[in-house]
């Protein structure tokens, strides 16, 4: 697996998203679970990207279990700053529980040590002036070698990093969740700052494995809530997925894979997490980073996932507006 740069901290091109070993995605099989973890760092995906509030702390505990004696092999990513009360999910970047969060983390990995720590989402409430400031003395305590934001606007990515350098944004984006390239990668390029696209191929639509509403019915499928994933939107979306299967057959690989290897070819700064949580689809990703496209392959991909060729929003109103925007 090659290496790209996020910032300073060195890592493999494709990562690992763990959320779905411990929540969204309908229920894991732990041993599968604890077997894909392992095989990804057999074969080089050494970027593993976790969350204290993925499962309630139970991902961060699966890592730690899993990999406290591989830990020199992972470049280990976790973020805080969601947590739920009471069913309500909020937002808490407050400078005084970003230590007591970091050493909560810190335990369930079993590390002394976070490699890229970020702050899940921006906090209304609070100057990111202010987060990032207290993220910085978590580096200069030595509990956290680089910062990270993720879901933010260029906007607040300038003021960040003002305060202290910032290696990674990381935000949803795919064929069909375009948004970044509005504003965010620019900014990232022009900082040094790298990129993470979480969602890689559009929460698995892109990888062909979805026929119909029908295959979202598993307990806890938070894609069943998603717009895009619904009635007429999924029919017309799953139009654009048979193209791209026909641009896949044409390359010799999966869908999934040319839409992974799409992101590669858009910077030598980005680095996808596609989330899995078995050995098969962990290798199959892991291929993409061998594919190689022209100059005619990325257009016909950019046309056909225009962002006007999508439908439905990528969440409800609601989550929408939990969002930090540039516009």
């Amino acid at each position: 697996m090659r290496k790209v740069n996020l910032g300073q901290l060195q890592v493999s091109a494709l990562g690992l998203g763990c959320m779905g070993m411990s929540q969204a995605y309908g229920k894991a099989d732990p041993a599968e679970s604890e077997a894909t973890l392992h095989r990804a760092l057999d074969i080089g995906v050494t970027f593993l990207d976790t969350a204290n509030a993925y499962g309630m702390g139970h991902n961060e505990k699966l890592i730690g279990r899993v990999l406290k004696d591989r830990r020199s092999e992972i470049q280990l990513a976790t973020k805080f700053g969601i947590l739920v009360k009471d069913g309500e999910r909020m937002i808490n970047g407050h400078p005084d529980q970003i230590t007591a969060r970091c050493d909560e983390s810190l335990e369930r990995l079993q590390t002394s040590v976070i490699d890229l720590y970020y702050l899940h989402r921006l906090d209304p409430q609070v100057p990111i002036e202010d987060s990032v400031g207290a993220m910085a003395k978590l580096v200069d305590a030595g509990k956290v070698r680089y910062l990270g934001l993720s879901e933010v606007s260029a906007r607040t990515l300038r003021r960040a990093h003002a305060v202290h350098p910032i290696s990674a944004v990381q935000s949803e984006y795919s064929l069909w969740t375009r948004d970044p390239e509005e504003h965010v990668l620019s900014a990232c390029e022009e900082l040094g700052v790298g990129f993470v696209p979480f969602s890689p191929m559009g929460r698995a639509i892109l990888a062909g494995t979805i026929s119909g509403a029908d295959d979202l019915n598993a307990e806890g499928d938070m894609r069943a809530t998603m717009p895009r994933f619904q009635g007429t939107n999924l029919v017309h979306n799953l139009g654009l997925v048979e193209q791209l299967g026909k641009l896949a057959s044409a390359k010799g690989c999966t869908s999934g894979q040319l839409g992974l290897a799409w992101l590669l070819a858009k910077g030598n700064f980005i680095a996808p997490i596609p989330g899995t949580k078995r050995v098969k689809y962990l290798e199959e990703n892991a291929a993409a980073a061998e594919l190689v496209l022209s100059n005619q392959d990325m257009q016909s991909l950019n046309e056909l996932f225009a962002p006007e060729n999508i439908e439905g929003a990528r969440y409800t109103a609601a989550g929408l507006r939990s969002l930090d925007r540039d516009d």
